[in-house]
This record gives C-alpha cells, sequence and structure tokens, in this order.
C-alpha cells in the first residue's frame, strides 16, 4: 500500500467505506486536516461538514459526516461518524426543511438541555445544507 493509507468511515448502522486512498481531508473540531500516509498518531473530534477522500481521479468524494472521531495513524484512518452520507445523495429542500424544524425545536425547548440538544441538532441541518450549497473547498 505504497502511497496510500487504509481508510474506514464507520456509521451507527454500517461499515460506509473500507479502502486504500491517497488522502482524507476531515472536518476536525478546531480545524480541517488532511490525513496522508506516514501521517503523525492524532485522535480529533469531528464538526458537521464535509469529509473528502481522494482515491486517485480527479475530483474527491464528498461525504457530509453530522460529527464523531477520528483516528489517524501511519498507516490509516477511520473516522466514526455520528451520520454520514454522500453529499450527492442530500435532498436540499429535506434539508432546508430540517432547519426550520430545528429551529422550532430550539424556541420550544423547555429546559436548558433539550435547547442544547436542539442547538445541536440545528447545527448539524444547517452544515447539512451548507454542503449542498457551497461549492467544493478541497
Amino acid at each position: 500500500m505504497a502511497g496510500q493509507l487504509q481508510f474506514d468511515l464507520v456509521s451507527p448502522e454500517r461499515l460506509l467505506l473500507s479502502e486504500p486512498v491517497d488522502q482524507v481531508i476531515v472536518p476536525g473540531a478546531e480545524g480541517d486536516f488532511a490525513a496522508l500516509p506516514e501521517h503523525s498518531n492524532l485522535i480529533s473530534l469531528i464538526r458537521p461538514g464535509v469529509l473528502y477522500v481522494y482515491k486517485g481521479g480527479p475530483a474527491p468524494e464528498r461525504i457530509f459526516i453530522g460529527g464523531g472521531f477520528a483516528e489517524v495513524t501511519a498507516t490509516g484512518c477511520t473516522v466514526l461518524a455520528e451520520q454520514a452520507t454522500p453529499v450527492a445523495e442530500i435532498d436540499r429542500a429535506a434539508a432546508e426543511q430540517a432547519i426550520t424544524d430545528a429551529r422550532e425545536d430550539v424556541e420550544d425547548a423547555k429546559d436548558e438541555v433539550a435547547k442544547a440538544v436542539a442547538q445541536n441538532a440545528l447545527k448539524v441541518a444547517e452544515a447539512r445544507l451548507a454542503a449542498v450549497v457551497e461549492p467544493s473547498t478541497y
């Protein structure tokens, strides 16, 4: 696997990807980072955003990640995602409706815990829509 690293993308439902790749750009909690072969060991929280998977083609595969964790070693990168959807499969109207619903949930929250959960859902919904609307960054 010279020049590549093993990439595994796991969601609560299933293993989504498990293959050698050239590079993965991860939306880390403290900023995006690229996982490359021979990378230093790293564990990071993931914020809602787009994961870019480079497999040698002209354009990366774009996958929306709704948060989670990433572990990077010299030989691989594993992403444990709370939710993961290829950007091409996201329905824009449904993403817009999710934002409307989440805003209502924030307004209707009865206590601080419910409000925090609703605010997190709103943050994820906004990031999902941004993944569809905004052009590819990398």
